[in-house]
């Protein structure tokens, strides 16, 4: 029974926020207060940013911005995800909430319903919709930007930032981010560019996290729990283990007795329905590692299933998988085996028998059957989807993964067991930083079910547990802008703003904000300006002449009469001077058409509020000329290589798109200049339907490091490698370009996938393309999906007829098998 307090306060909730109080009654669990502040915010009408740990339910906030979008009879709500998966996970989770005819889904490659007033899309689907004026934005009242944070990916996170300066300032923006230590700068940053933005922060897990060391076969807690929470000093035990090595350590562990554990009080403390024990004697000089299978045994012992593995390596990931498979070990009962197998076939029923055994389809299955999986960007995207699905169902127990499962796709686990501290970044093997520890660990603990997640480090020979203990409980993830003008940007601000406002624009970017804060308020202020001067203009138009003119003249003769009157010493030439200019002054004012008009003195008043206002303005200007300036300063460089290459042309005092421009406007990617040029130099023009689609996999390719040259060996033969030289030949000229205007320039172009691609598109079996490509079956689909987004480009921007229709034709061509696959 509540007391009269409480039912007052829920009363008067009720009231003041009566759509929050709707949307918490249809939920399954309680709100949270960060979630009720975000909901309570959006309803006041104002934008939000919630920063809040993985798996706390920063989705709620956007979920309530689409609840109220559809209390009214024509508001629209965009749901933007940073990936294709992550997208259609939100689509089939809205679908279930309101219908499939209210929700709609834009991918690239997936269009569903786009006409509808909830649409979950990627956000490089939204940048070009604002770029094109889409009729699809009217009427859009809120846009939720899930995974904001993914602004600082050095190659898309540009596209966040376009989208959150250019939306129109009445949609109301809901951004959900992971804890990031900077929270408040963005915010800040969010509240100068779109105004009324309300920042909510939430340290707070839903479910706590336990983290645990395993040293052999023993779990043993990180902190030692007697300290309290707030002072996370990190278990003596652990810290006694690095101090001995080998034999020492093991004799030192038979001299401890059960009393002495007792006494470490909560330190031994065990997981749930687990038993910890000793380390057992042995006379190995080291201290093992326990092999994969008996790790996963012990969790299944200790009731800590489902687990995550997170290995950084996609080779580890499937050597797991092996592991555990020739164990013997079968983690499932006889009706979660039958289930699993409905639940595969059902999604798999599309791909070719023969494909699936070039996959190793028979061999994965059985490995689900066992409750076991790996999770890789190697792994084709339907088996990837399955596996994520059976791990939700809790039908899959373990799944070994790298670091991209813990990328925002809804999958948690009771435990997430982290077998190195250290990673591969493609040069070195560098320690994982307190971010990513927390984004991976963020996966432990499933809200509703668990009462606690649990971490699990294993111990490594040279591990010091108090930078394990550093790791767990910093909080160290700045966001920072990886923000810079592209030629494609570029065009397109010029066309809807003019070079000036373009400039400004970008002078209100996050990336110009970290470099220097002051200068995003006084790039308002300039186009806050802007617009009063616009309406000072109009209220002095004088149908008797050009009034500003008249009213320049005006205000010139007063400044020199003002001086005159002031200076009276000055030398007599100068006086005679000043005199002589007067006098030019008041006769051209006299003579002005405006001097006879009836309405001037008033036209005046507005006048002098004009030129009040823009020698503010100018003074604003020259103060942000004097900053940093520099995203404006490498957009001024950009303009000049598409000046150069008369992709832009002055006309005036203006500067406008050629015809080249206006197709550069459709043309997106890293690629954009070199796609731009090839298009208007006609050197793709010949090539037959496979050629172009190798071509098109040369412009969005990125082999690895390791990865060798492909050479002549590879190529396809014909025209393909005449317009394979002649694009290179031009890439280098484009960089050199770029080196002159101190612009970074761009990789060479990437041949490696060409022959597979071509022998794709042609109608080449799957097993022959993927020993061509040398790549994992979830690889090529990847690089496959990114050559049709290049194609699908081409279609619609090439002004050659008969290239369009080749575009077309290698876009059927690679549209087949695995690649076509879709779970939509």
């Amino acid at each position: 029974m509540s007391s009269p307090s409480e039912r007052y306060a829920a009363a008067r909730q009720a009231a003041e926020h009566p759509e929050t109080v709707a949307f918490a009654a249809r939920q399954r669990f309680d709100l949270d207060p960060f979630q009720v502040e975000g909901c309570h915010a959006l309803e006041r009408g104002h934008s939000v940013l919630v920063a809040a740990p993985t798996g706390a339910g920063k989705t709620i906030v956007g979920e309530f911005a689409i609840h109220l979008a559809m209390q009214s009879p024509s508001d629209k709500a965009f749901y933007t995800t940073p990936m294709k998966a992550l997208s259609n996970q939100k689509f089939r989770e809205l679908v279930d909430v309101y219908g499939p005819e209210d929700v709609g889904l834009l991918t690239g490659d997936t269009n569903i319903n786009g006409n509808a007033r909830i649409v979950v899309m990627t956000t490089e689907v939204l940048r070009n919709m604002i770029y094109a004026d889409s009729a699809a934005l009217r009427d859009l009242r809120y846009v939720v930007m899930d995974e904001v944070h993914y602004l600082a990916d050095r190659f898309r996170g540009a596209v966040w930032e376009e989208v959150i300066i250019h939306l129109p300032q009445q949609v109301r923006l809901v951004s959900l981010s992971a804890t990031v230590s900077n929270a408040e700068e963005f915010g800040d940053w969010l509240d100068t560019v779109r105004g009324d933005t309300e920042v909510i922060v939430s340290e707070v897990r839903p479910v706590p996290l336990e983290q645990h060391v395993l040293v052999r076969d023993d779990l043993l807690p990180l902190f030692d729990d007697r300290a309290g929470a707030a002072t996370a000093q990190v278990n003596q035990e652990l810290m006694r283990i690095r101090s001995f090595t080998g034999s020492h350590y093991e004799n030192n562990r038979r001299a401890q007795s059960y009393a002495s554990n007792r006494h470490a009080g909560r330190q031994a403390k065990r997981p749930p329905r687990g038993g910890q024990r000793p380390v057992r004697p042995s006379n190995m000089r080291r201290i093992e590692r326990m092999d994969r299978p008996d790790v996963v045994q012990l969790l299944e012992r200790a009731n800590l299933l489902p687990a995550i593995f997170f290995i950084f390596s996609r080779v580890g990931c499937d050597a797991a998988v092996q592991q555990v498979r020739r164990s013997g070990l079968r983690l499932t009962t006889q009706e979660e085996r039958e289930e699993i197998r409905t639940l595969v076939e059902e999604r798999t029923r599309t791909l070719q028998d023969e494909d699936l055994g070039v996959l190793g389809y028979w061999e994965w299955l059985d490995n689900l059957e066992r409750g076991v999986a790996s999770h890789h960007a190697g792994l084709l995207p339907a088996f990837k989807e399955v596996v994520e699905e059976l791990f939700r169902r809790k039908l899959v127990k373990v799944v070994f993964a790298t670091e991209t499962l813990a990328l925002g796709i809804n999958m948690p686990a009771r435990t997430v067991v982290l077998e190195k501290m250290e990673k591969f970044n493609g040069e070195a093997r560098v320690a994982i930083t307190s971010g990513e520890y927390t984004q991976l660990t963020g996966r432990a603990g499933r809200r509703g079910i668990d009462v606690e997640g649990h971490a699990v480090v294993q111990w490594t020979e040279g591990m010091d547990p108090q930078a394990v203990a550093a790791l767990a409980s910093r909080r160290t993830y700045p966001l920072n802008s990886s923000f810079r003008p592209t030629y494609n940007m570029a065009v397109n601000l010029i066309d809807l703003f003019g070079k000036a406002r373009a400039r400004q624009i970008l002078e209100s970017s996050f990336a110009q904000f970290q470099a220097d804060r002051s200068v995003v308020g006084l790039a308002r202020q300039v186009r806050e300006a802007e617009t009063s001067l616009t309406g000072y203009r109009e209220s002095m138009t004088c149908e008797h002449g050009d009034f500003r003119e008249y009213s320049a003249l005006r205000r010139e003769l007063s400044d020199l009469e003002k001086k005159n009157r002031q200076d009276s010493q000055a030398p007599r030439g100068a006086r005679d001077k000043r005199m002589k200019r007067i006098q030019e002054l008041r006769t051209r004012m006299q003579r002005h058409p405006c001097h006879r008009c009836p309405d001037r003195e008033a036209h005046a008043r507005w006048a002098e509020r004009y030129w009040k206002l823009k020698r503010q303005t100018d003074r604003t200007r020259r103060q942000i000329e004097t900053r940093t300036g520099t995203v404006a300063r490498v957009f001024d460089r950009v303009v000049e290589v598409l000046e150069t290459l008369d992709y832009l042309r002055t006309d005036g005092e203006e500067i406008i798109l050629t015809e080249s421009g206006r197709t550069m406007r459709r043309i997106y990617g890293e690629r954009d200049l070199l796609v731009a040029e090839s298009l208007r130099q006609g050197l793709w023009t010949g090539l037959d339907a496979p050629s172009l689609a190798a071509m098109a996999s040369c412009l969005v390719y990125e082999p690895r490091r390791d990865e060798a040259n492909a050479g002549e060996r590879g190529l396809p033969r014909g025209g393909f490698r005449t317009a394979y030289e002649k694009t290179t030949a031009l890439w280098a000229e484009l960089d050199d370009l770029e080196q002159d205007h101190q612009l970074p320039g761009s990789e060479p172009l990437a041949a490696g996938l060409a022959g597979a691609m071509h022998s794709w598109a042609r109608g080449g079996v799957l097993d022959r393309v993927l020993v061509e490509a040398d790549m994992a079956a979830g690889d090529f689909v990847r690089w496959a999906k990114q050559t049709i987004d290049l194609l699908d480009q081409l279609s619609i921007v090439a002004e050659d007829g008969a290239l369009a229709r080749t575009a077309r034709a290698a876009l059927d061509g690679l549209r087949r098998g695995i690649v076509s696959y879709s779970s939509m």
